[in-house]
């Protein structure tokens, strides 16, 4: 594990990254070689840092894999190619049921399922027959369980009146070591058979060998172990019970599908000492979209949950960072100044995430596994091997955004700090992101207006009284939306048919990562978003008016005020979430209901309803909703007939740092790599390792 010095910018970074330089530097003592690992966390949880947890893993792999001990390094077990094995931490548990009937089980997991009380069933044989387990967690403490199994008990189950929901851990008792694991089942299922809870374990020895023992008793404490040891010892005299370390408990899965049952190997990992799972295929994850994984899967704790990190060559792990970013259809410059600045962000980390130097999400950069590898990612990554950007003597924490809209943000617009790296640079390359699908801005024969994509209509060579042009649909039921953007979530103010009439008000590209428009928003959406995100000591009970009354050198949002009063928050970059997740604070605000109309005389005027307005050919009086304002180009608006306020703006992201689209644009322009990082960041070098 590396450590390296953290540069200036010590906010919390929200997405990957890129930096510059043009001069190859032999590296310095004390930095990260490129030959190191890194680890990244898929699952854990890691308090305010990061929390995704699942209780189980599935995971498999087209080649035989193995577990093994992290400390020993002892091969524990091995899978066989395209075998299906499922792991969970053993741990705070609620046991809920055990019953002979699988589909019993089933019926009560399924119920499980769509609560937090999440369902584990185990087949496991007792008595001299076998018999179904359902469990639900784990859980981070022992209270935590209680809690969850007085849930679990008014869940409505239909639980046998004999059996109650009862917490239990993992805290075992052996009863016999044995050389094999033939060994170890056939003593197992003699304790079984005298109606005792038993499991095979595989145990890593300190000579780094490994053996195997039979546990039983599954306590949440110590007092439970130990009274559990006086019920076994008076059961079992036979036997010497003794206390169980850490090992892998060896069970039966029977709940991969619910709807059939289904039954594959399942480990418990167990005594705080992780395993580790690797094949020379890769290791494919279920619960992480089927991904799969270079280097080594490490299952272990973090805070009572179950803790998935991948252990993976930096390099390889920059295959996937790369391709995940940016496409691998990108110029070959773009592709390496991306992989420069992802290894230099990922070396930048140290220990941030404690148990892990990053995660898997923009929270530090996207990496999905193989599926985004690529040979010119490969061939990007390989090019500029061991290449880091360093500022006085420190790896640069090279942010990135996917787009900053023509220009990239000042530190004072994001998060009020970034050091001497950081400067608002124009950035004209963002424009190759403009989406070549254009949409018609239309006004229907209701009034309404809305776009719809070019190729779901036809010009039909008419024009109406305005001389404006006419379409209409070439397919049924086209949607004619609120943006020029596919919105599933949001109704579309109509549709056109085929034979149906639409003015054409004017033709705009599709709204993206460059240029966007977002909204309407009313007063009740606007309010119930800044809940929690303002340091305004009120807010308003209506918003009457909201307005950017301070910007930042790139002309972002710095300061928002409604009716007047400032809507402050901690930095800037918060008024993206302030306002309901804007892609960027690069945007102006209008009043959904209004239009400004340029008098020939060079006045303005606003326009609402009913009103007389100022046009570039004089005075005309709008008619209400659905009024066209016309100029002397023959453009024409409509007088919108909703309230509340659009967001139009430009730009994707925090901005600051490096624009990766403005990257693909200068890279299409012939600019190589170093130029590039050369132009988002200042005062820095590219060190050869």
């Amino acid at each position: 594990m590396w450590t390296i010095g953290r540069p200036a910018l010590a906010k919390g970074m929200l997405a990957a990254v890129l930096a510059a330089g043009s001069l190859i530097l032999p590296a310095e003592t004390g930095h990260a070689q490129s030959g190191d690992t890194i680890r990244v966390a898929l699952f854990a949880d890691i308090g305010s840092k990061y929390k995704l947890t699942v209780p189980v893993v599935t995971l498999q792999s087209g080649q035989a894999w193995s577990l093994s001990a992290k400390d020993s390094g002892a091969s524990l077990i091995t899978v066989p190619a395209g075998s299906r094995a499922r792991a969970s931490l053993d741990g705070y548990r609620v046991k809920v049921l055990e019953t002979s009937s699988w589909q019993t089980a089933a019926t009560a997991a399924k119920k499980l399922s769509a609560t937090d009380d999440k369902p584990l069933l185990f087949l496991n044989s007792k008595g001299g027959a076998n018999v179904y387990q359902l469990y639900t967690g784990t859980y981070a403490s022992e209270s935590a369980a209680k809690n969850a199994a007085t849930r679990v008990a008014k869940a409505g189950l239909g639980l046998p009146a004999d059996q109650t929901p009862a917490v239990k851990g993992g805290k075992h008792l052996t009863a016999g070591s044995y050389a094999t694991q033939a060994e170890a089942d056939t003593a197992r299922l003699s304790l079984a058979a005298a109606g005792v809870d038993a499991w095979t374990a595989v145990v890593p020895d300190a000579g780094g060998g490994t053996r195997y023992e039979v546990w039983v008793a599954e306590a949440a404490n110590d007092a439970d172990l130990a009274a559990a040891k006086t019920v076994l010892s008076q059961v079992l005299p036979q036997v010497t019970l003794g206390t169980a370390g850490a090992g892998l408990m060896l069970r039966t899965d029977a709940g991969l599908d619910f709807s059939a049952e289904t039954q594959v190997a399942h480990y418990a990992v167990s005594g705080g000492t992780p395993v580790m799972a690797a094949g020379t295929a890769g290791i494919q994850l279920a619960e992480r979209s089927k991904r799969t994984y270079r280097g080594s899967l490490e299952l272990g704790a973090s805070n009572g949950s179950l803790s998935v990190i991948n252990v993976v060559p930096l390099e390889q792990y920059l295959y996937s960072v790369v391709g995940g970013e940016v496409s691998s259809s990108w110029p070959a410059e773009a592709l390496k100044a991306q992989a420069v600045a992802a290894r230099s962000y990922a070396l930048a980390q140290g220990n941030r995430f404690d148990i892990a130097n990053v995660v898997d999400t923009t929270l530090s950069q996207v990496y999905n596994g193989t599926g985004t590898e690529a040979a010119s990612i490969t061939a990007a990554v390989d090019a500029t091997s061991g290449e880091l950007l360093m500022n006085g003597g420190s790896v640069v924490e090279a942010v990135f955004s996917s787009n900053s809209g023509g220009k990239t943000a000042d530190p004072s617009e994001v998060w009020n700090s970034g050091g001497s790296v950081f400067a608002s640079v124009d950035s004209p390359g963002d424009t190759s992101a403009v989406s070549s699908k254009m949409w018609y801005y239309v006004q229907l024969s209701s009034g309404s207006a809305g776009y719809v994509r070019e190729d779901n209509v036809k010009l039909t060579g008419d024009k109406n009284a305005a001389s404006l042009p006419l379409l209409t649909a070439t397919t049924k039921d086209v949607n004619v939306r609120v943006m020029p953007v596919v919105e599933s979530g949001k109704d579309p103010v109509g549709k056109l048919n085929p034979g149906d009439t639409a003015v054409v008000l004017d033709k705009v590209s599709e709204s993206g990562s460059y240029s966007w428009i977002k909204g309407p928003f009313t007063s009740a959406d606007i309010l119930k978003s800044l809940q929690g995100k303002t340091t305004a000591s009120s807010l308003p009970s209506s918003i009457v008016t909201l307005e950017v009354t301070q910007r930042g050198p790139s002309g972002r949002a710095m300061m928002v005020k409604a009716n007047g009063t400032p809507l402050t928050v901690k930095y800037p970059d918060l008024y993206r979430s302030a306002f309901g997740g804007l892609p960027s604070t690069l945007f102006d605000i209008v009043p959904a209901g209004s239009y400004t109309v340029l008098g020939a005389d060079g006045r303005t005027s606003t326009v609402s309803g009913q009103t007389s307005v100022l046009s570039a050919s004089g005075v005309v009086t709008g008619g209400g909703s659905g009024t066209v304002v016309m100029n002397s180009r023959s453009e024409g608006r409509v007088i919108g007939t909703g309230s509340g306020f659009m967001f139009i703006g430009k730009g994707n992201g925090h901005g600051l740092g490096m624009s990766q689209w403005g990257v693909k644009g200068m890279a299409d322009e012939g600019y190589d790599y170093k130029a590039i990082l050369q132009h988002y960041f200042q005062n820095v070098t590219i060190t050869k390792e």
